[in-house]
């Protein structure tokens, strides 16, 4: 079979924007990154450690081509000298490592943050293919093109509704938890084609660049969890991360991450400069609505007109749910929906809930508290209730057990 991976830029756009303002502020940190699967596989995830490990050496063996590095240092907000140390990276095979635990797979990339971070895509979409391949794939692919064909059926059934007065906006996020990357590569291309007048970008730098769309991301929870190691005050972490991110951006890639430590405690921090400065915000975790009825009252506090705001809706969303949502924030402000499993492995198979979060850094544990409880995320309990105290998060269940895994 060929290799899963063929080009360093087969993956998210964050993943560059945090590679970029980490390496330039904090190029010296050290970091640990962990597999968790949350949900139970159809076989023992433990029998792919070989294909994995196989991989993983392929990954290792490439190299960004001249062309993808035309590509990045085209958007506007790529730094030249970022990419030129892209042009000599190579991932080092010795800082990740694949074994059984179990019936289990253990993976653990450790080293130098900006020499780490960038495996986790690749290695989620490595272990969701690997195992997907398992499947029927004639049978699969038949049943995801016809539920991809009802979704265009759903968006132009949709199109005849009253317009609102802020349009319905929809992007691929779905490169971590794809069936395949062709696959991905097929649904992105027929949205692209069937429905022009919502499909507006992808999160996968690689399509983004190959079918002409914008790609679509700005940062994700490890970014700001990473501020938690670098010495400033634990309760001004979250604004250390803003700032940093302002200075390195100055306007471009607007968007927030609200849910590293609940909605309420980012908003307790996401001040009048802030939210001047962001485009706006995007959930991950809790109810949709109450969120965003949360960051609306907010801007309103403030006295920011919500219309010139926009918030992005990312969590586990299906094409129902989305426009759901929509329908209730259409006329209040502007709004986009990235869709990551729902679009690229809904094909009749049950998906894997997978991820590779960042554990620690600079060998300092890392917390995720989330608006969800069952997304908590940290390896010492007792750093995780220090946290819940300095921003006085009291209405969080105990340490799920996901927050155990090793």
């Amino acid at each position: 079979m060929p290799p899963v991976i063929h080009s360093l830029l087969d993956t998210d756009l964050y993943k560059f924007s945090m590679w970029q303002a980490l390496l330039h502020r904090h190029p010296t940190t050290q970091a640990r990154y962990s597999f968790v699967c949350r949900n139970t596989s159809a076989y023992p995830l433990a029998e792919l450690v070989p294909e994995v490990n196989r991989e993983l050496d392929h990954l290792c063996s490439l190299s960004f081509q001249p062309d993808e590095l035309a590509y990045l240092k085209g958007l506007r907000y790529i730094s030249s000298d970022f990419v030129d140390f892209l042009r000599i990276f190579r991932f080092q095979r010795d800082f990740i490592h694949v074994r059984a635990a179990g019936e289990s797979i253990d993976i653990v990339a450790s080293g130098p943050q900006v020499h780490v971070m960038a495996f986790e895509i690749f290695v989620l979409a490595i272990v969701n293919e690997l195992y997907f391949r398992r499947f029927d794939s004639t049978a699969a692919l038949a049943e995801g093109r016809r539920r991809l064909t009802a979704k265009i059926e759903l968006l132009r059934a949709f199109e005849r509704e009253p317009a609102r007065r802020h349009p319905f906006e929809l992007s691929d996020f779905g490169v971590r938890r794809r069936y395949s990357g062709a696959w991905q590569r097929e649904v992105v291309a027929t949205l692209r084609d069937g429905v022009p007048q919502f499909f507006k970008g992808t999160s996968n730098v690689l399509l983004a660049k190959e079918l002409g769309l914008p790609p679509i991301g700005t940062m994700a929870h490890e970014y700001l969890q990473t501020y938690q190691t670098l010495g400033v005050r634990l309760r001004d972490f979250q604004k250390a991360a803003l700032e940093d991110w302002v200075q390195e951006y100055r306007g471009d890639l607007g968007i927030a991450l609200t849910d590293v430590i609940t909605m309420d405690a980012f908003l307790a921090d996401f001040d009048l400069y802030f939210a001047k400065l962001f485009d706006g915000l995007r959930h991950d975790s809790g109810d949709p609505i109450e969120w965003g009825e949360k960051a609306l009252a907010h801007y309103g506090r403030l006295r920011i007109d919500p219309h010139t705001k926009r918030l992005v809706f990312s969590d586990g969303l299906d094409l129902h749910r989305a426009l759901a949502i929509y329908r209730h924030f259409a006329d209040r402000t502007q709004m986009g929906f990235g869709i990551g499993t729902h679009l690229t492995n809904d094909v009749g198979l049950e998906p894997l809930s997978i991820v590779m979060k960042l554990r620690s850094a600079n060998g300092q544990p890392v917390a995720k508290i989330s608006d969800t409880p069952g997304k908590a995320l940290c390896d010492d309990a007792t750093f995780l209730a220090y946290l819940r105290q300095v921003f006085d998060v009291r209405d969080h269940a105990a340490v799920p057990q996901e927050a155990h895994a090793r």
